[in-house]
């Protein structure tokens, strides 16, 4: 079996939040507030919001980055603590985050 892991390999990042049900339209314009500015932050290539077919208050954000390097640099700025402090408020539950690396992509 062979593994292969590098520092500055492509992660792919998954956020699961759930939302107070009446929190969602201000957390809606939060993003679309700011998307562009994620979307457009050194080392981010792709960035996509994802709403749950069955619980419409679970929401799924779904973004590339460069590196690990990246996505940490990002999660350190001043721009994610920016938009983390108007959105963690808004939560029913405690929200779930994977940093994934792609494997096969068919």
């Amino acid at each position: 079996m062979f593994y292969y892991f590098e520092t500055y390999k492509m992660i792919l990042r998954i956020v699961k939040m759930g939302f107070i049900p009446d929190q969602i339209d201000a957390f809606l314009e939060n993003f679309e507030l700011h998307k562009d500015l994620i979307r457009n932050f050194e080392g981010c290539s792709h960035l996509k919001l994802l709403r749950d077919i069955t619980h419409s208050n679970q929401f799924f954000t779904y973004s590339h980055w460069e590196s690990e390097v990246h996505l940490n640099n990002y999660r350190n700025s001043t721009l994610f603590k920016e938009v983390w402090k108007n959105t963690k408020n808004k939560f029913n539950q405690k929200p779930e985050a994977w940093s994934v690396t792609e494997v096969s992509n068919l």
